[in-house]
């Protein structure tokens, strides 16, 4: 069961020495920083540090956090720079950005362009759906933490169907994107 309380009242009995406190922080927003650090193209031991990394820094600022309500944002900002820290330290000083594909950006600018095409292709697919599968696809890439509970309050449906829900949906893009690569 996950804890109900607001994030900044977390935040705050985590400061204070609530042991509960901390498991509801790491419930609510450790997928999202392993999710985050993952993206920048570490390998899981990799991403393991840098959210351990994360989880340090909160420690070290429980009590100085401008905003306790934007923890979730906190954490996640944090996981990304200690991410990018850890990239760094094996691949040089090599300026590589965390992206939601999970890798460094190609500095090849032909691949860049062809890249560009195929997600507009797709983003376009998706958009030629019908609903909900429109707006299950989009919110499954755009927010890839959100549990199935968040999924069916988004899109009105009972919880038990957002499942089959996705795997029709996700076999109508299949088809559909089959169906435009095969046309000449």
């Amino acid at each position: 069961m996950s804890d109900a309380r607001l994030p900044e009242e977390l935040l705050t009995a985590a400061a204070d020495g609530d042991h509960s406190a901390w498991t509801g922080l790491e419930d609510r927003f450790g997928q999202r920083m392993w999710s985050v650090a993952r993206a920048c193209g570490l390998n899981e031991a990799d991403t393991a540090d840098a959210v351990q990394g994360a989880w340090l820094r909160l420690l070290e600022h429980l009590h100085s956090i401008r905003d306790p309500a934007s923890v979730g944002a906190w954490l996640a900002t944090a996981a990304r720079r200690e991410a990018l820290q850890i990239k760094r330290k094996g691949m040089g000083n090599h300026p590589y950005l965390c992206l939601p594909e999970g890798g460094p950006i190609d500095p090849d600018p032909a691949s860049a362009v062809l890249e560009a095409d195929e997600g507009r292709l797709l983003w376009q697919a998706v958009s030629d759906l019908h609903e909900p599968c429109r707006t299950l696809l989009r919110l499954m890439a755009t927010v890839p933490d959100a549990g199935t509970h968040q999924m069916a309050v988004r899109l009105g449906v009972p919880v038990g169907s957002v499942g089959p829900t996705r795997l029709r949906c996700l076999q109508k893009l299949r088809t559909r994107i089959s169906l435009e690569e095969a046309v000449p």
